[in-house]
């Protein structure tokens, strides 16, 4: 893959460099394949590709049948991420797929190598940096944003680590930080260490994002990408019941939306059960232009953050 020298409009996907415009309709929050066995021991050889593909394969077909171009593949190190895996199911989908790089410390560290616990936040970062100038487990696949994941409640020291990490990384390579997080408070005390550093709030996606009403108001106000990434039928209301509140807030241009669905299971008989990547394009769209939403804000919702979002910029204060 030849390396661009300016970085403006561009994403990187498994499959190299791609203008922010080519992004298309997008899921931001997906999952191929998920190995919750721990980091302790995990390995490429618990699943075997063609097994995964024939799996999964269907899925992705499912979701470019609707006009879905390309998928945030949000599977961390130590947890399943297999970045061969990923190039090949896009090759043969024709989907784009944007992987990561860095640590999921949420789970109570389950998933987190000794590295993240022994080395400190300037030689995390490093890894995750040399992952995106050199190309991921010995290949040339790049990753597109950071993935970090940390409990609910006060940040412990080691998620202080990862998320300072996340933050040097960031202003190293542009790459937009998705921590997974759940309460305001929690995305209040990262947005506070990206403060301290330098860090622009926009580069900071707050994952599975929850609250009250005035939090949600707060977070946004504050400037952070917001995702409403658990979509399902069970849930379209209260979903849309949040963008709707967002909107009045003039907070449309950082929505994010997904199902943080799938996922092929290591372990369990033919992978386990697998979630669609359909329901928002089934139910949940349709479902808010009931409510009154424009075409020109779904196309927000889908196209247009989802191409910021992933845009290669570094973001300072």
């Amino acid at each position: 893959m030849q390396w661009p020298r300016n970085w403006k409009n561009q994403i990187v996907t498994v499959d190299g460099v791609i203008q922010t415009r080519a992004l298309g309709l997008t899921l931001i929050h997906e999952h191929v394949l998920v190995d919750f066995i721990g980091a302790d021991k995990i390995s490429f050889d618990r699943w075997e590709h063609e097994s995964v593909i024939q799996k999964v394969l269907p899925y992705l077909f499912e979701a470019k049948e609707r006009g879905i171009t390309s998928i945030a593949e949000c599977t961390p190190a130590y947890l399943g991420r297999d970045v061969n895996l990923l190039q090949k199911l896009s090759e043969k989908s024709g989907l784009q797929i944007i992987t990561n790089t860095g640590f999921y410390g949420a789970s109570d560290n389950k998933f987190l190598p000794q590295i993240a616990k022994t080395e400190t936040a300037r030689q995390l970062a490093d890894r995750w940096i040399n992952e995106f100038r050199y190309g991921i487990d010995g290949t040339t696949i790049k990753p597109g944003f950071i993935k970090i994941g940390v409990n609910p409640g006060p940040l412990s020291d080691l998620h202080k680590k990862l998320v300072t990490a996340a933050a040097l990384t960031h202003l190293a390579t542009g790459l937009t930080i998705c921590s997974h997080t759940g309460p305001a408070a929690t995305a209040r005390e990262e947005l506070k260490i990206l403060e301290n550093l330098g860090v622009h709030p926009r580069a900071f996606v707050w994952v599975h994002a929850s609250g009250s009403d005035e939090e949600f108001v707060q977070l946004g106000k504050m400037g952070c990408w917001i995702s409403l990434d658990g979509i399902h039928e069970n849930n379209l209301d209260k979903n849309a019941a949040t963008i709707s509140l967002l909107k009045s807030h003039g907070f449309m241009d950082q929505i994010l939306i997904s199902h943080d669905a799938g996922w092929y299971r290591p372990g369990e008989p033919d992978g386990g059960p697998f979630k669609s990547f359909t329901t928002i394009s089934d139910k949940f769209l349709p479902f808010l232009m009931h409510r009154g939403f424009s075409w020109k804000e779904i196309n927000q919702l889908m196209v247009n953050n989802p191409a910021q979002m992933l845009a290669i910029r570094i973001r300072k204060i």
